[in-house]
């Protein structure tokens, strides 16, 4: 048992809610049912001492098996059912009320118009009378004691009511609204930069310090202390101070957070199927593989909205792990590190395309064959990046296969691109959400090259040049060359 505010008792056991309160020497035990949006509720009012119920009560639920849980308040962070009624001027206000969908039970004394439902249903100890009885009986100073119990005057007398009320809000609604609530309030203590490029973290609050990091543009720090304009900042690696002219932060970040950051769900099973609409009867949309991730476009109650290749669908929230994305500062050793990583990465992926090329033309010579490479318009980019642009378009018009990984046969879009990569000696995964990680960064379709991979929601493309991608599309359109920005953009990278 919990105190869940001043003279209440909170116990809950799944669907089943009971409170004890006291006030005015008299002690309040109500028992409800939450069934679907009908709270049904049974008041009993006693006179006894508060700590006496409080004992009985834990014995008649200990030795009934009920397995009570418990309940801490709404301020501890658990969710409330939407539900507030106050029963009279002596009654308690409920505030927490758990649901369980599976495991509906009952209480008696409902009604003659819900009796058929209850000889269903699992009853709470039989009846939420024989527990309040069993409450008193307890309580008394003589329980157990072969004494009599004192007679109480006759105008203290038991009251027994039950109501019902409805709420239009579901656990989940709830839940989901308090999550939201609660996600916003930690959006306030974040550090925004609203900048053209990045601001310095330094080391004091002051231009003299060392630099210690780069906080980009919309990039997110946690807010630590704030100090002469300038604001104390952790984020990623680095800990801080930012100039407070070029960051926003409290409910200043609140919606810029929300535009800055991206809600992104993982998906946690083998294969996920996005469905039509939100239910397991609807059409299937297309499929995802494990640990891809989607981009969010809503989020309902049991389903979440995502973007896929196929075009829009929706999800079971069971299947997928929502977050939500900020790009965090860089520290100036991570800065060095990265960029020699890539320097390396990059010099080393081309010796295996160069020499992956050579074979290639080697083998070309002794068969007496060369492959055609249909012409394809192009823009600016390094000459491997071409290469690869060129080979990559000889598949046009060839199937799309989920999991895939053939050219000529079939390949799905990750497929595509680890094939066309393979065949320069470089080495890619299977996976467009591992895709976000590989090679380096490159800032905006505007900076991409031909040869760059452009990764979308659950889905990889190779940019062609002039605002182009060639990618295995879906099973309806196979491999094809689109627009770049037919859908949001949510990285690209660069191998060679």
């Amino acid at each position: 048992m919990t105190d869940g505010g001043e003279g209440d008792i909170f116990i809950n056991r799944r669907n089943k809610f009971v409170t004890i309160h006291e006030k005015n020497d008299k002690t309040f035990i109500h028992v409800l049912t939450y069934v679907g949006s009908e709270v049904i509720v049974q008041r009993k009012n006693v006179k006894t001492g508060k700590k006496a119920v409080m004992a009985a009560f834990a014995a008649a639920l200990l030795f009934s098996s009920m397995n009570m849980e418990l309940l801490a308040a709404e301020a501890n962070g658990l969710p409330s059912a939407g539900v507030d009624y106050f029963l009279s001027s002596n009654g308690t206000s409920v505030k927490n009320i758990k649901d369980e969908e599976k495991e509906i039970g009952s209480v008696s004394n409902r009604g003659e118009q819900e009796s058929s439902k209850q000889e269903e249903l699992p009853t709470f100890s039989a009846s939420a009378s024989a527990v309040a009885a069993s409450v008193l009986a307890a309580a008394s100073p003589t329980a157990g004691t072969g004494l009599l119990p004192e007679e109480e005057p006759e105008d203290e007398k038991v009251i027994e009511e039950t109501m019902i009320a409805k709420t239009t809000k579901t656990i989940i609604q709830k839940e989901n609204e308090l999550a939201a609530k609660k996600e916003e309030e930690g959006f306030k203590s974040l550090v925004i930069a609203k900048v053209n490029d990045y601001v310095n973290v330094r080391s004091i609050p002051s231009e003299d310090g060392e630099i210690l990091g780069k906080l980009y543009d919309k990039s997110v720090g946690e807010f630590v202390s704030e100090q002469d304009g300038w604001y104390e900042i952790t984020s990623g690696s680095v800990t801080g101070y930012v100039k407070a002219e070029y960051c926003v932060t409290g409910d200043s970040a609140v919606n810029l957070a929300k535009e800055v950051g991206t809600r992104i769900a993982t998906v946690n099973t083998e294969t996920l199927f996005v469905r039509e609409s939100p239910t397991t009867e609807s059409s299937v949309v297309g499929f995802v593989p494990l640990s891809d991730e989607l981009l969010v476009t809503e989020e309902l109650d049991e389903w979440v909205k995502v973007n896929i290749e196929e075009g829009d669908g929706y999800v079971s929230r069971e299947f997928v792990e929502l977050s939500t994305e900020f790009v965090k500062a860089e520290s100036k050793a991570e800065e060095e590190a990265r960029l020699a990583k890539e320097a390396a990465e990059r010099r080393a992926a081309q010796e295996a395309a160069a020499r992956a090329m050579r074979e290639r033309e080697a083998a070309n010579a002794a068969s007496s064959s060369q492959t055609i490479i249909p012409p394809v318009t192009s823009g600016s980019g390094s000459e491997l990046g071409q290469s690869v642009v060129d080979f990559a378009c000889q598949f046009v018009g060839n199937p799309y296969v989920y999991g895939g990984t053939s050219l000529t046969n079939g390949a799905d879009c990750s497929g595509f691109v680890m094939s066309v990569y393979n065949n320069f000696g470089v080495s890619l995964p299977h996976s467009s959400a591992a895709d976000r990680n590989v090679g380096s960064a490159v800032n905006g379709i505007e900076n991409a090259q031909p040869g760059d991979i452009i990764c979308y929601s659950g889905h990889v493309a190779i940019y062609v040049g002039n605002g182009q991608i060639v990618h295995a599309s879906t099973s309806k359109t196979g491999i094809i060359i689109s627009n770049a920005t037919y859908r949001s953009i949510l990285s690209i990278r660069r191998i060679f």
